[in-house]
């Protein structure tokens, strides 16, 4: 690492701002004591802003967070630790102290060039708790998906199982089309690489292989849910996030927009191209595939569709000023760049304007 210290850290807080942040650290305090509690992050996994949010970390396996509440599968945490003090620098945005300065972030250390617990993103916004000669102790309460995490005093997953240890066919000795898991229940199947943990494998079983990228495979289980049949026929899907909701653009507009953000849509598109996210859409991972359409057709509103792998030779093959049908999940009611709506895209039908 590269720098030296600051030489000076005081004099930029006036008397105002540190009474604010008294309180401000008085009512953080006394607000979640009846849920607060240590959790421990069984396997590496995003630390973001708000649930699906923007990520301020990459926290490692085995981090502890003070767990601050629960809403839905996130849990809101706080994440402690040190940071070299040549990779801050100081701020008053959003009550905070410190941002994180350094291009490709910095590690977030239990102690003084001690272990690493996590990775912060550059720009990622942090409370100033104490500091020492080179070091800095921070602060920042964030969101982390809840199958990631495990209290404190529960037993972790066996490291020898490879749980967190994502391995490509090659280097488990097993058939390229077909990988075969043996890590028991604690293998964690991802969102997207290096994206959120959705769920873990419960017993051994064969994975089907449909992309690699890198040292990423993506891959796809089968299986079978109980659902006995009713005289009353499938039941509708309950309100909330998994049901297809009747919303529209000028919905996620306007001013609470972004209490729609996880619900599912339908909405007819015109795809008008194809594009890679840059690093300052801050909204998408850097180069993540996405569709640039209007919502309704030619004079509806610019809407941005995120392709997953496995759907993207589909994206690729649509012609300009084609209708398409596309279901997808709210990402976000109003991108940070250009106030766009952005989809996840769950399906795309061909052929919606004939």
């Amino acid at each position: 690492m590269t720098g030296s210290p600051r030489s000076c850290r005081g004099g930029w807080k006036t008397g105002a701002r540190a009474s604010t942040g008294a309180l401000a650290a008085l009512l953080l305090t006394i607000a979640p004591l009846s849920g607060q509690a240590t959790v421990r992050a069984d396997v590496e996994e995003n630390f973001r802003r708000e649930p699906q949010g923007l990520v301020l970390a990459r926290v490692n396996a085995g981090a502890e967070l003070s767990r601050v509440g629960v809403s839905g599968s996130w849990t809101e945490a706080s994440l402690e630790g040190w940071v070299w003090t040549a990779s801050l620098r100081t701020t008053d945005r959003e009550g905070m102290d410190l941002t994180v300065s350094v291009a490709g972030g910095e590690n977030l250390r239990a102690e003084p060039s001690g272990a690493i617990v996590a990775r912060l993103e550059e720009g990622t916004l942090l409370e100033e708790l104490e500091s020492q000669p080179g070091w800095t102790r921070v602060r920042r309460t964030g969101w982390i998906w809840s199958p990631s995490v495990t209290p404190a005093g529960q037993r972790a997953p066996d490291p020898a199982s490879g749980a967190g240890v994502p391995s490509s066919a090659a280097s488990r000795g097993v058939d390229p089309v077909r990988i075969f898991l043996r890590a028991g229940e604690s293998t964690p199947i991802l969102s997207a690489p290096d994206g959120d943990t959705i769920g873990t494998s419960a017993v051994d079983g064969d994975l089907e292989v449909l992309a690699r990228e890198g040292s990423w495979v993506r891959v796809r289980l089968e299986g079978w849910v109980w659902s006995p049949a009713s005289d009353a026929g499938d039941a509708e899907p309950p309100s909330g996030a998994g049901a297809t909701a009747d919303l529209t653009p000028d919905d996620l507009a306007a001013p609470d927009g972004a209490s729609h953000e996880g619900r599912r849509v339908t909405w007819t598109v015109q795809f008008i191209s194809l594009e890679r996210a840059e690093a300052v859409r801050t909204d998408f991972y850097e180069g993540e595939p996405f569709i640039l359409g209007r919502a309704g057709g030619a004079e509806g509103p610019f809407v941005y569709v995120a392709v997953p792998p496995d759907r993207l030779s589909t994206a690729e093959g649509l012609t300009p000023l084609e209708l398409i049908r596309v279901t997808g999940r709210v990402r976000r009611a109003s991108s940070a760049l250009t106030a766009t709506p952005i989809l996840d895209l769950l399906a795309l039908e061909r052929g919606a304007g004939g």
